[in-house]
């Protein structure tokens, strides 16, 4: 299973124990706040900030800490500005890394991936060192859980949809398209009545790094966690390859 995509999985398993401990919420409140102040707190305008709410929902935050978080992202509710960053690095067993983040203030949070990155073993790389390695896709999350549509039928849906490709991982769909495509796709789906969990822009590796060793993968997937936790960051993606069984057994 590629790196995102059993990420995205491992995530999925672990997203309601995750969504109890606060963390969530300030991560979307901070997703919230910088795509509001790059495209304005519109969502019907902005397509980024109505991913961000949707993100949001997906966490059941109030909707008053979304409005919140909206008006600091336009300048309406005071406080620090909120900037995007992505930082690159190198994993366990020579794995990439990308993370995104959204932080008010830069030397906190490029302090916090580094430690992270050191505590399992890998180092923070610099600016281009490893983004080459991965292709920007939009992605969306299909479960099997209160699906109107039938199997063929949301198969043929992603068909019409003007999705790229996608590919069953367990109880969910993972459909890719091309980033300029991601509104249209996820529009078309809900059209034709499927129920999307997710959607969003992420990094798909090109290459993948086979993890067949379980303390290797077991470090690996520790620095995602460690990563994923902290509060600045919104996404991480990289390019492993483990076999599922291999987690699933231990």
């Amino acid at each position: 299973m590629s790196g995102h995509s059993k990420w995205s999985s491992i995530k999925h398993k672990k997203a309601a124990v995750d969504a109890k401990k606060g963390k969530a919420f300030t991560q979307v409140a901070n997703l919230i706040a910088m795509t509001a102040r790059k495209g304005g707190g519109d969502a019907r305008m902005n397509f980024s900030l109505r991913l961000a709410i949707d993100k949001a929902k997906t966490v059941n935050m109030p909707t008053a800490n979304i409005d919140r978080a909206i008006k600091r992202g336009t300048g309406e509710g005071g406080g620090s500005r909120i900037e995007e960053v992505v930082y690159e690095g190198y994993g366990p067993s020579g794995t990439a890394v990308l993370v995104e983040a959204a932080t008010d203030n830069k030397n906190r949070t490029v302090s916090e991936v580094r430690a992270a990155f050191t505590k399992s073993g890998g180092s923070l790389g610099g600016a281009g060192s490893v983004v080459y390695l991965f292709n920007q896709k939009g992605q969306l999350t299909l479960s099997d859980k209160d699906q109107k549509l039938s199997k063929d039928e949301r198969e043929l849906a992603i068909l019409d949809s003007g999705a790229d490709d996608f590919e069953e991982i367990e109880d969910q769909i993972i459909i890719y398209t091309k980033p300029n495509k991601l509104a249209t796709v996820k529009d078309n789906l809900e059209q034709a009545g499927a129920k999307i969990e997710l959607a969003e822009l992420a990094f798909i590796p090109k290459t993948e790094v086979k993890i067949s060793d379980l303390e290797k993968a077991k470090s690996v997937l520790k620095l995602m966690d460690i990563l994923e936790r902290l509060d600045d960051v919104v996404a991480v993606h990289s390019n492993f390859d483990i076999d599922e069984s291999l987690i699933e057994n231990h």
